[in-house]
């Protein structure tokens, strides 16, 4: 039989040969995991990527087809020979001009300009702006070259008038075969700037020579792709295609070619970076170019590779969990089939073992020796005898004068001090079992007593210590081995099956949680939908009352054309009751295609048809600004009538207790939204925190239900907008309705204009 050390050696050794292999296993299968799903992630961003770059150059090379042919189409005009070479009076040059304007207008380009043979522009689109092509000479562009040579032309540059980039395409102007012009028409390809939304895709466009002129990334435009040469970039700044600007190439760190037009770039994400070299911030992403035929554009698509580590990511944690739940599985059942073989063997050896413990433990108890510590007083130390000594590994001398805190656990201690300071105890001793410290600091257990005694009138205590080790041993053995493995068991399979019915309990109870939750919510959501369109229908079928008896008064006075007014009016309101009463059927569900340019005219026409009866009836005051024609806003109208009837309806009533009743509707417009504010001189909010939530009103009985204002405030958020309430600081309450502005046909000429060269 093998020695105990021997076996415990061997079984150490096997338990590491077997954790390592386990931890071998686990590093191979993730290196294999994280090859395969990147691979399969790049590939599938690959695929993305080229998709979305042969959509957006399609889109670009429709755009160039549409523009192409048109200086040849305008070239043919018989009014452009009227002022080439010169012009021939001012009112040719006049008509031409408002002639170039009109067709840049209908068209849709940013400019559309004339020049002679020799470069000098004679009439344009923008002639009566503040920077008119008009006298400028662009004989140095190699579209005009192209064009004075006799074929059509086309080029990308930065405008030296506008400072604007743009797409020219040029054509000449014959007369007796012979060319006497140029006609340029210049056009916009940034919409790329605006549109593009995907935060993890850049989109570059870029001339033969690598020089980004279109770019999502603003830091980006007017550098290279690829470093340019000192004669190239000469060649470049000489031309004057993109001004002044420094040309210098994006911080490309490492390049790693896929195929033919695709590539792994990494580089650092902004100009003001960290210091060089620092490569925590540094991107990687797969760059796939494509070029425009017949255009001299570069089409590059920037994915940013973060998408293909989360992907690889996801994967390796997913494996990393199957893995370690089927070690763990495993795990568990080597550990019950050793407890039942360990079960086994002990009961085999029960019987010997009580028995020896039993002699032992007697034999301890008969040959054991008291450790014996006087304590004065105050509690400190006075003598220690060598039994005492023995047991904690001190001398009597080290702990004279000195606590007992050293010697005993800290529950020990709390016990022994409560002792010593309790001066009502009676004579009775303390007997407890404890843990006792060595110098070592190891812990072993005894038995202590505690007691009062009087040596020549001085108070003194008698601290008397058993070493219980083996005892404690083998007493704990003599109770519990017969059940202390088996009580082992037993529990780890109870915790288990316990375990396992309460997560089933709790994954039931979860989803019935789940599913009340969703049913609730569609039913409060049914029932806001519901008192809000009731709500919204008292207003349009009080303006019907209102018409109905205006009609029939009409109608007794033989004023017929007034009652087919009223008539007419009353119809509208029936289709907007209808309206109205659609979104029911799609369950709260708007169609973004009802998202429309509109105008506060229509708005101000469409509210005012509804609430003038009531205004005359409380002899109230509105307001609107001027040009509300020229204020347009993206929203649906009816839904937007039904905000600002609601709004003037609770301005109407905050205003009822006025002596002046005055409700003012004033705008702000910026470039990218508009403010429309509906102002009372009534006592103002109470609660401007509250008054968006459902139900919430301080208005009597009879007078609102509380939905209004939410419905409002829904309403406007589903036009990507924002509805705001405060007090304003001259009295009165105003609320604020924020959209996007929309661009009305009125407005678009001065806006192209706005953008030219």
């Amino acid at each position: 039989m093998k020695p105990y050390s021997q076996i415990a050696t061997t079984s150490r050794f096997s338990r590491l040969l077997i954790g390592l292999s386990v931890l071998v296993l686990f590093v191979v299968l993730m290196m294999q995991t994280a090859a395969i799903s990147r691979h399969q992630a790049l590939q599938e961003l690959q695929h993305k990527t080229e998709a979305d770059l042969n959509r957006y150059i399609i889109t670009v090379q429709q755009k160039l087809d549409r523009f192409k042919d048109l200086p040849k189409l305008l070239s043919t005009h018989p009014d452009l020979l009227s002022i080439l070479p010169h012009p021939d009076t001012e009112e040719n040059k006049l008509r031409l001009n408002l002639f170039l304007e009109e067709v840049n207008d209908i068209i849709g380009a940013s400019d559309t300009y004339l020049m002679n043979r020799e470069g000098l522009t004679v009439a344009a689109s923008n002639w009566s702006m503040e920077r008119s092509f008009i006298g400028g000479n662009f004989s140095f562009r190699p579209y005009f070259i192209d064009a004075v040579a006799g074929g059509a032309g086309s080029y990308f540059a930065l405008g030296t008038t506008s400072q604007q980039r743009g797409y020219f395409f040029s054509y000449p102007v014959y007369s007796n075969n012979e060319v006497v012009g140029v006609i340029v028409v210049k056009i916009d390809l940034n919409d790329v700037e605006d549109h593009w939304n995907d935060p993890l895709q850049d989109i570059l466009v870029t001339d033969n020579d690598d020089v980004i002129f279109i770019s999502t990334r603003p830091d980006w435009k007017f550098r290279s792709l690829t470093p340019l040469s000192v004669e190239d970039q000469r060649r470049v700044q000489e031309s004057l295609r993109y001004g002044d600007n420094p040309l210098v190439s994006l911080d490309i760190t490492l390049r790693e070619p896929l195929m033919a037009g695709v590539e792994l770039v990494t580089m650092k994400p902004a100009i003001d970076s960290d210091a060089e070299g620092d490569n925590r911030n540094q991107q990687q992403y797969l760059l796939m170019t494509q070029s425009i035929e017949n255009a001299g554009l570069n089409v590059s698509m920037l994915s940013n590779m973060k998408v293909v580590d989360q992907k690889v990511l996801a994967a390796m944690v997913q494996v990393a969990f199957i893995y370690i739940a089927l070690m763990l599985l495993i795990w568990v059942l080597r550990v019950r089939y050793r407890l039942k073989l360990q079960q086994r063997d002990f009961q085999l050896r029960e019987h010997k073992a009580l028995e020896e413990s039993e002699a032992r433990i007697r034999a301890i108890i008969d040959h054991t020796h008291a450790g014996l510590i006087t304590l004065d007083e105050a509690g400190t130390v006075r003598y220690m005898n060598p039994t005492a000594e023995k047991l904690f590994g001190v001398t009597a001398d080290e702990l004279r004068g000195q606590y007992l805190s050293p010697l005993f656990s800290e529950a020990a201690r709390t016990l022994c001090w409560r002792y010593i300071m309790d001066e009502t105890t009676d004579t009775a001793e303390l007997t407890i079992e404890a843990d006792a410290l060595r110098k070592n600091r190891q812990s072993f257990p005894v038995e202590l007593t505690l007691g009062r005694m009087s040596v020549a009138g001085e108070k003194l205590f008698m601290l008397t210590i058993h070493d219980i080790t083996e005892r404690k041993q083998y007493e704990q053995k003599l109770r519990d081995a017969t059940e202390a493995l088996e009580y082992r068991v037993q529990e780890r399979t109870k915790d288990l099956v316990q375990i396992n019915a309460r997560l089933m309990e709790e994954m039931t109870q979860h989803r019935n949680t789940q599913n009340e939750l969703i049913q609730t919510a569609k039913l409060a959501v049914l029932g806001q939908l519901s008192a809000g369109i009731n709500h919204e229908l008292n207003q349009p079928l009080t303006a019907i009352r209102n018409y109905a008896d205006n009609g029939l008064a009409f109608l007794e006075r033989g004023k017929l054309e007034p009652v087919s007014n009223n008539l007419m009016e009353i119809s509208g309101l029936t289709e907007r009751m209808a309206k109205i009463i659609h979104p029911l059927k799609e369950f709260s569900r708007k169609s973004t295609n009802c998202i429309e340019p509109v105008s506060l005219k229509q708005i101000r026409d469409g509210v005012m048809s509804v609430m003038y009866g009531r205004f005359e009836k409380e002899q109230v005051k509105v307001s609107w600004p001027e040009g509300v024609d020229q204020v347009w806003v993206m929203a649906d109208r009816l839904r937007l009538e039904q905000v600002f009837v609601n709004l003037l309806t609770n301005a109407l009533q905050a205003v009822s207790d006025q002596q002046d009743k005055v409700i003012a509707v004033t705008t702000h417009s910026t470039e990218v939204v508009t403010d429309i504010f509906v102002r009372d001189n009534g006592p103002g909010v109470i609660d401007p925190e509250r008054v968006f939530e459902p139900f919430y009103t301080t208005k009597s009985s009879g007078q609102g239900i509380g939905l209004g204002l939410p419905i409002s405030q829904r309403i406007i958020e589903s036009f990507y907008g924002e509805l705001t309430v405060q007090n304003h600081h001259q009295g009165g309450a105003e609320f604020c309705v924020r959209l996007p502005c929309a661009i009305n046909q009125t407005q678009q000429h001065t806006v192209l204009v706005d953008q030219g060269q």
